[in-house]
């Protein structure tokens, strides 16, 4: 009886790497992202990400603290691009006001629970 010697063979090798290294992280087919992360207790955060270059994030920043009563901060990431950070669960809002302010409502993403 003899035993096989078994080939190494990845499964996955034509699919090539999972994370796309031929395009950028946050620019899946170029979708507005919004999702909610839990803090401590009952406090949450709503991130947008991927937001197009042609708006000004720091004037959307402050017009939806404005709008929606809540303080928030603006984070420059290399891969990411600029992330609008917002207190409290501002998705629906976020993305209402998007819609209503020309954003075709296809290219935006709501993520979370």
């Amino acid at each position: 009886m003899s035993i096989q010697n078994l080939n190494t063979f990845d499964p996955f090798s034509e699919e090539g790497d999972p994370l796309g290294d031929s395009q950028d992280v946050g620019s899946q087919a170029d979708y507005i992202h919004l999702r909610v992360q839990q803090r401590n207790g009952r406090k949450t955060l709503t991130t947008l990400q991927g937001l197009p270059k042609e708006y000004d994030a720091k004037k959307l920043l402050k017009a939806f603290k404005k709008e929606f009563a809540c303080n928030g901060t603006l984070i420059d990431d290399e891969k990411m691009g600029h992330i609008i950070q917002l207190q409290g669960d501002q998705r629906v809002k976020i993305s209402q006001f998007l819609i209503s302010n020309g954003i075709d409502k296809a290219t935006i993403k709501v993520h979370g629970f």
